[in-house]
């Protein structure tokens, strides 16, 4: 391995370029192969000083993977890690994990057993060589952030599942690191729990102005808690952008499904023109679409759109709803879940919507009904 030292130049240049840019961690063209499986392929984003991104994707598309070569437990065959003006990885210029100033949040808390509460916070800085009194001072501030005061003669065996996750986030930002990195940190609790632990995190690392790197493979987490999703798969990250847009306008099948509930439709002898893109269901029916990869559709061909099932009206009788699109249909059957309805719409040509609504339930099946939804939420995607 080449020493560091032996490319200060270059790499303090690199590293400069990305803090004058305002940029507080930047990956470019990582790669990892595990002997002839590409684990990563060519992973880059960038993430502002004080942002959040979260890698999302299903099981083994590589999110773990990305998130362990930019904290140095893994090693990447190619690629480039700067964080907070410093180069993490360049080639063979390699920092080790414990050089890195980056704070790690885990899934399994990994919390050590032995220790009270105090102790493992203390740890990380009894080994930077800080002075007792500083330790004292800086355990009991963390642990006033969140909420934990009353807690620090407790072994973890002693706290709840919550509780050894704010003991985890305390230890990771006791030592303030530049970067706070979370694998998965909350798919061992409970679903109520979970969602709460969502909002102490997000409030949290926006209270501090930490720059976050998220590891989730919930879309809600994802939703609630970045500045910017990467959703990845096979390796790869197939979009990038704010919440709203990678939800609103999801650029393929596998985006729109994987990020939020959608209804996939096919239209076929579809025209193009500067209004968007019209086309016919199975049913005869046509739908028309202002919005998404419009540049990718042509004249006579089919396309895939996205509607969400909360972007559909539904109500009785044929003069029910007044958008652009409009389909009359029966609901087959409704599921009450709390603060949504869903329905299951039957819209003929063997085709079944979803929609769903707040409270009252609008229909109940065998309604005969009518469904409307807009032009300019109907989405079209690349695949």
């Amino acid at each position: 391995m080449m020493p560091l030292g032996n490319r200060t130049g270059e790499l303090a240049s690199s590293g400069a370029l990305s803090r004058a840019s305002g940029v507080d961690l930047r990956v470019a063209g990582l790669r990892k192969l595990y002997g002839s499986v590409v684990a990563v392929h060519d992973v880059g984003f960038d993430v502002p000083a004080g942002q959040m991104i979260s890698l999302i994707g299903p099981s083994g598309c590589g999110k773990t993977t990305t998130l362990r070569m930019i904290a140095g437990l893994e090693q990447p065959d190619i690629g480039s890690i700067v964080a907070g003006g410093r180069v993490l990885v360049d080639g063979e210029a390699r920092l080790p994990p414990e050089q890195r100033d980056l704070g790690m949040v885990f899934q399994s808390y990994a919390l050590w057993p032995h220790m009270t509460v105090f102790d493992n916070l203390a740890y990380g800085l009894k080994r930077r060589g800080h002075a007792r009194a500083a330790i004292a001072g800086k355990v009991a501030e963390v642990l006033r952030i969140v909420g934990m005061s009353d807690y620090a003669a407790r072994f973890p065996g002693q706290l709840s599942g919550g509780q050894q996750q704010r003991v985890a986030l305390s230890r990771a930002i006791a030592t303030e690191p530049g970067i706070l990195l979370f694998d998965e940190p909350l798919s061992n609790l409970d679903a109520v729990l979970r969602e709460q632990m969502r909002f102490e995190i997000r409030s949290l690392q926006q209270r501090l102005g930490i720059t976050g790197v998220y590891v989730t493979h919930s879309q809600d987490e994802a939703l609630a808690m970045s500045d910017q999703i990467a959703v990845m798969r096979d390796g790869r990250i197939v979009q990038i952008g704010k919440p709203a847009e990678i939800y609103g306008l999801p650029r393929s099948r596998f985006v729109a499904a994987f990020i939020g509930l959608t209804n996939l439709v096919d239209l076929r002898a579809i025209s193009v023109d500067g209004n968007g893109v019209a086309g016919s269901l199975s049913s005869g029916a046509i739908i028309r679409a202002r919005v998404g990869a419009i540049e990718t559709a042509s004249s006579g061909g089919t396309v895939a759109v996205s509607i969400r099932p909360v972007e559909i009206a539904i109500g009785r009788g044929a003069g029910a709803g007044n958008a652009e699109n409009r389909l009359a249909g029966r609901v087959r059957t409704t599921a009450f879940t709390g603060g949504l309805i869903d329905y299951f719409v039957d819209v003929g040509g063997g085709l079944e919507l979803r929609v769903q609504t707040t409270p009252p339930a609008a229909a109940e099946p065998g309604d005969d009904v009518m469904l409307s939804f807009a032009a300019d939420r109907t989405v079209v995607l690349a695949d």
